[in-house]
């Protein structure tokens, strides 16, 4: 870092201007440019703090690190956060933390620079436009692991990370972690029957069936965003929330007041697929609408039908992606049972900076042997997509 460059950890984003944030790559508040993704945007990460959804409270205590000149004047950023615990990060790390404090070591806290409980590749090493980038995404790298060894914490986790960033990370040292997820690649099919048209002819006379089934027993769907956005449809929407997530993870991570701030502050962002059956609404799903890209976030419902998580998460997303002319649909971790929705496997990384020295031998081993489980699996998965011989769609 030259010495007119100095890094700065700053504990509350709302003290961070929304004008200084949005002139990073990436950032900005609007989605009308490719380079957009609405999760590290000032909006929806003032949101999660100012919401109550991710505090010190929650274990979620902002350290987020801001590369600035002399001047004062923000010219790059990484998101992050000192944690107590490893839930809402979607990239596991239980086992590493076991291991470490078995043997007389204390992997809590941590420092986390990722956007809280959103398991969604996008940039991480913000830099502000008309900067040279690689310099700068260096310098921010580095100082993280200064951060971690001045406040004598265990480690840094950089997690869903894009492909053009890893490799900074790895040229300074950190750990290469990877993962899958399942996306829709948008070929520049018409409508939802034009990629119908590319499956094998089995997997999709199922699709067909599936979807009819989904809307039996009266069900219809509507497609909310902007000024539909109600304080209202915010009701309905985070009672589903509450009840599948409460089943599903014990204690649900957002409070009401985020989707508030959310629908104030970005509603154009947001798209809201939601199931309605009787004259009410019984399930829906919420997902962000970037640059180029449809994310699904999560879903909740308080009816259970056949068939219906699948339509309102997955074939719902697709068609509005192609009515929209996005190029892809992220639907979220894990998830197996896409891959026969056309959802095909890609990888995700991560970078990891250890500070003990055997501790990290230990994980680097580790992860050089999960890779190469991780590509097997891809190539595996790939090989049973449902897209005819000769269609496989492939992820750039």
């Amino acid at each position: 870092m030259t010495d007119d460059l100095s890094i700065r950890v700053e504990r509350s984003f709302t003290a961070i201007s929304p004008e200084s944030w949005s002139r990073l790559s990436g950032a900005s508040k609007a989605c009308s440019t490719l380079a957009c993704n609405p999760f590290v945007s000032h909006a929806f990460l003032s949101s999660l703090e100012e919401s109550g959804s991710a505090t010190a409270e929650t274990g979620w205590l902002g350290h987020h690190l801001l590369l600035e000149t002399d001047r004062g004047e923000l010219i790059g950023a990484l998101p992050g956060y000192l944690k107590s615990h490893s839930q809402g990060e979607y990239v596991f790390d239980h086992g590493w933390a076991d291991a470490f404090e078995r043997a007389g070591g204390r992997y809590y806290p941590k420092l986390q620079c990722s956007i809280p409980f959103t398991p969604a590749t996008g940039p991480r090493l913000l830099v502000a436009e008309g900067l040279q980038r690689l310099p700068i995404q260096s310098a921010i790298a580095e100082s993280l692991k200064e951060v971690v060894r001045r406040l004598g914490i265990s480690s840094a986790h950089v997690t869903f990370v894009p492909d053009d960033e890893i490799g900074v990370f790895e040229m300074d040292g950190y750990l290469h972690r990877t993962d899958q997820q399942f996306h829709f690649i948008n070929e520049g099919y018409a409508d939802h029957e034009a990629f119908l048209e590319t499956l094998a002819s089995r997997k999709r006379k199922a699709l067909r069936r599936e979807r009819r089934a989904a809307l039996e027993n009266g069900i219809s769907i509507d497609w909310l965003t902007g000024r539909d956005l109600t304080e209202r449809i915010w009701d309905q929407f985070f009672k589903f929330y509450m009840d599948t997530g409460g089943r599903k993870w014990g204690r649900p991570y957002l409070t009401r007041t985020f989707y508030s701030l959310i629908g104030e502050r970005m509603a154009d962002d947001i798209l809201l697929v939601m199931a309605k059956r009787e004259g009410r609404y019984i399930a829906g799903a919420i997902n962000f609408i970037g640059g180029d890209t449809l994310y699904g976030r999560h879903w909740g419902c308080i009816e259970d039908h056949p068939f219906l998580h699948f339509e309102v998460c997955y074939h719902q997303a697709i068609d509005f992606a192609l009515a929209k002319g996005l190029k892809r649909v992220e639907a979220g971790a894990q998830g197996e049972h896409k891959l026969a929705r056309g959802y095909l496997p890609v990888t995700t990384h991560s970078a990891h900076y250890v500070a003990h020295a055997g501790l990290r031998r230990a994980i680097g081993d580790y992860l050089a042997r999960e890779r190469a489980d991780v590509e097997q699996m891809g190539e595996l998965l790939a090989e049973h997509s449902p897209f005819r011989k000769g269609e496989r769609q492939q992820e750039d």
